[in-house]
């Protein structure tokens, strides 16, 4: 396993560099000068301050060489500066991603409790009434668009019923709320919550149900079932732990793109995470934040990916990644 790990970690190396030139690459052939977005539109510095911003930046180099001095200052930590905000790339998420955090945990958690609930319920009960609903449910859910779904909840959650009951019944629509908000804070999290979860839910239903519809058929689970094990006992101790790999591979990819900011439902929601502060710097060509947001969701999505993996030898006792010594 430890081999396994340190060989997968080095793995991450060429990918990074691949992301981060990629980018490097973008941000130079994208129309506009750097400059000009650093000092602002309107203003006129002399020309002594042009000459250091152009050398604070290295703009005055090879483009090679500023992506080795990019990279350099990436190794150390130095995300570079917001050019609208003035302030370092990397105090800006530390300060946005708590927020992020907190509803991708919350997103995860309706995911994991409703889809599985759903998708096992849906198996068991094949063709049944509650298999019926739930294949039309998340068939809904899938081809809705997330803004469309988000402004739905908005609507009706948020305006609808305060309009209903005299104000007496409502949910917030926008913020992570706060010491003035009316709401408590954890009902700011219910709307934007369903919101990134409800595709994601959908096609958890979806997998689980048709993992475990394929792994009840296999022939382990008829002998568990001639040894005089109850149902539920096999699906439990038997049928669920080989039809969750799937399913435990979905939520982590899901799990590291909710960590990475979900720029839809955060905007939709007016959110102060990272997915809302990435989409307001792609409005205003603030190219160090897109550039430290796209690198920090790469680092994230390649992390969660290789807890998935190790995740595989828990679930099943069979698979593992330590070479085979004949």
């Amino acid at each position: 396993m430890g081999t396994y790990i340190i060989r997968r970690v080095l793995q991450f190396i060429p990918v990074f560099i691949g992301v981060t030139l990629l980018l490097f690459a973008l941000k130079a052939i994208v129309p506009g000068d750097p400059v000009r977005m650093i000092i602002g539109e309107g203003r006129q510095p002399s020309q002594a301050v042009l000459e250091q911003i152009i050398e604070n930046n290295h703009l005055d180099r090879p483009l090679p060489e500023q992506y080795l001095y990019y990279m350099n200052d990436l190794l150390h930590g130095d995300l570079g500066s917001s050019y609208q905000k003035n302030r370092p790339v990397l105090d800006i998420f530390v300060d946005k991603f708590p927020y992020t955090v907190r509803l991708a945990l919350c997103a995860i958690a309706v995911e994991i409790v409703i889809g599985l609930a759903a998708g096992i319920i849906s198996a068991i009960k094949r063709y049944s009434f509650l298999d019926i609903l739930t294949t039309l449910a998340t068939s809904v859910l899938v081809s809705m668009p997330v803004f469309w779904f988000g402004l739905m909840l908005q609507i009706f959650f948020g305006i609808a019923i305060k309009d209903w009951t005299g104000g007496a019944l409502s949910l917030p629509i926008s913020g992570a709320g706060g010491p003035v908000s009316n709401y408590p804070t954890f009902l700011h999290y219910i709307l934007p919550a369903v919101t990134l979860a409800a595709v994601s839910l959908a096609y958890t239903a979806r997998i689980m149900r048709s993992q475990l519809l394929e792994v009840m058929n296999a022939d382990y689970i008829r002998t568990a079932f001639a040894k005089g094990l109850s149902k539920g006992a096999v699906i439990v101790k038997h049928a669920l732990k080989n039809a969750m790999i799937p399913v435990v591979t979905f939520i982590g990819i899901d799990f590291s793109t909710m960590l990475g900011g979900a720029i839809l439902t955060e905007t939709v929601f007016s959110w102060p995470g990272i997915g809302r502060e990435i989409y307001l710097a792609i409005t205003q060509r603030d190219w160090p934040i897109v550039l430290g947001g796209v690198i920090l969701i790469v680092v994230i999505v390649m992390v969660i990916n290789l807890l998935v993996d190790i995740s595989y030898a828990l679930l099943d006792p069979r698979i593992r990644y330590s070479k085979r010594t004949d």
